[in-house]
């Protein structure tokens, strides 16, 4: 299986992590092997690429820049609609690859390639409508209005758990604003930026611009630090966790680039004695074990009204108890793996941590023996003051708290660093409105009758507070990818200031 689908995205055994126009041959950097999470075997491995590299990649996507921004935009846009095509052409066999990559189920893998089409057919629509707006001026025969123009060189850092379509909510959009890109993807997923690189660079090289999206793989974080110190690269667009966000701004802020930042989230969702208890029931356990709780908008904290308390845990445990876990390509699985074994380390160390605080499990908590980093989803009853509720651990652990006041519920909503994703489960007009009022959610995203995860690429995506404050995806995120310029026309033969100056010689 395995080895059908490097064959058929062009990988080799031993594939160079480097693209800068084309693949550069051997690369200087150590040797990657990527895992496959569920069995611990080699999927391949990827020659990484050192300062050098990076430098030829650059070097390949600012040439590739100067050509790109000349191109006009709808022009651009039909380059993007065929990259969606080809994806359209390779869900399936992409789709299972990052399923054997990153160890979610099929279902996601595929899903994620589809967030890939979507993005391609939204940014092939926005080629036609990057328009500025014209003003009103205060001064005679004269024209004041704003306009675009492409950005540059766009640094995209993305995570593990979505290795693919992250990518291309940055790429594509860079792309179509008339910006070229140089990836680092994570470590963990090497071959699926690679495959994903093969598909969009055979279209490229077809349409005379192979040089519009350049790769460098990197042993750890090596090339995120290079992106990030890199004065050519205007914007750097980084996805992971609060630690790396940190980091990434400083190194960015220090020379003044800009930052578009998707970092962490403690997300919370509440279940109001109104609520529609089976469809809470099943956006609750998608939310918490989907992706096998790696998810930036997994939902880790659970505030139940204490009036059906008993009863929605019991349904909760018991739907627990009925997940199938297993090799996630498998009919009928529903969550995989954890990335690493790290991972699940550190998911341990949290239920242990939890319980030393006065947590009780409820269902799960324990490491499946055998090969693999197979886990337990884990329901926690806990306390909101406990200390490990404040932090956000990337793994199947959902925290369950009663609560009687909704205005308490929301307060504990928000009595977090992180502001990514929120939910509300009710059947109250009242309430509904109350956790969208200015007096509700604190985060960027706030659900009602839905999980905390699952966005569509149509609304802006992205938080407050610690996770980071940027948006990706849809509604008006392409100006993050372009530079705004205001423009004064005076088409008459008079000199006339703003705000009524006079200045007569």
């Amino acid at each position: 299986m395995i080895a059908d689908l490097l064959e058929k995205f062009g990988i080799h055994q031993t594939h160079s992590g480097v693209y800068a126009g084309d693949w550069i041959t051997k690369p200087d950097g150590l040797e990657i092997d990527s895992i496959n999470p569920s069995d611990e075997k080699r999927i391949a491995t990827i020659m990484s690429g050192s300062r050098k590299n990076y430098e030829q990649a650059m070097e390949s996507a600012l040439e590739g820049f100067e050509k790109w921004r000349r191109v006009p935009a709808p022009a651009r846009g039909e380059m993007i609609r065929q990259i969606g095509t080809a994806l359209r052409k390779n869900k399936k066999d992409l789709g299972l690859l990052i399923t054997l990559e990153t160890g979610k189920i099929l279902g996601e893998g595929q899903g994620e390639v589809q967030e890939m089409i979507d993005m391609c057919d939204f940014a092939t629509g926005l080629s036609r409508q990057l328009h500025g707006i014209t003003i009103a001026s205060e001064r005679q025969e004269h024209r004041l209005f704003e306009q675009w123009h492409p950005l540059g060189v766009v640094g995209i850092i993305s995570a593990f758990n979505f290795p693919a379509a992250v990518w291309a909510w940055n790429a594509i959009l860079a792309a179509v604003c008339g910006d070229s890109s140089i990836w680092k993807p994570s470590f963990h997923t090497p071959v699926t930026s690679i495959a994903v690189l093969n598909i969009v660079s055979s279209i490229m090289k077809a349409n005379g611009h192979a040089d519009v999206f350049s790769l460098c793989i990197s042993d750890m974080h090596l090339a995120g630090e290079w992106i990030a110190e890199d004065k050519g690269i205007p914007l750097v667009s980084a996805t992971g966790s609060c630690e790396m966000g940190r980091v990434i701004s400083v190194k960015v802020g220090q020379r003044l680039g800009r930052s578009l930042l998707e970092l962490g989230g403690n997300n919370a969702a509440i279940i109001s004695p109104s609520a529609n208890l089976n469809q809470a029931l099943r956006g609750v356990v998608f939310a918490a074990v989907g992706t096998t709780g790696q998810r930036c908008t997994t939902l880790r904290r659970l505030f139940v009204h204490d009036s059906i308390e008993t009863t929605f845990l019991e349904k909760l445990c018991n739907s627990y108890g009925s997940i199938r876990i297993g090799n996630p390509w498998e009919e009928g699985v529903l969550m995989g793996p954890l990335i690493s074994e790290t991972a699940v380390e550190k998911m341990m160390g949290a239920i242990e941590e939890a319980k030393n605080q006065g947590g009780k499990v409820l269902a799960g908590g324990n490491r499946i023996p055998g090969k693999g980093y197979f886990v337990e989803p884990t329901i926690i009853l806990a306390n909101p003051k406990m200390e490990i509720v404040q932090q956000e651990t990337f793994a199947p652990i959902l925290y369950v708290m009663p609560y009687h006041c909704l205005e308490d519920a929301i307060e504990l909503n928000n009595r977090v660093d992180q502001g990514l994703s929120s939910a509300i489960f009710t059947d109250s007009v009242r309430e509904a409105e109350q956790f969208l009022s200015y007096r509700g959610s604190d985060c960027g995203i706030a659900n009602i009758n839905i999980g905390t995860s699952g966005a569509e690429i149509g609304g802006a995506f992205g938080g407050e507070k610690d996770t980071g404050g940027g948006r990706e995806s849809g509604s008006d995120c392409w100006k993050s990818y372009m530079r705004r310029q205001t423009c004064t026309i005076n088409w008459g033969d008079q000199l006339p200031l703003a705000q009524g100056i006079r200045f007569d010689l």
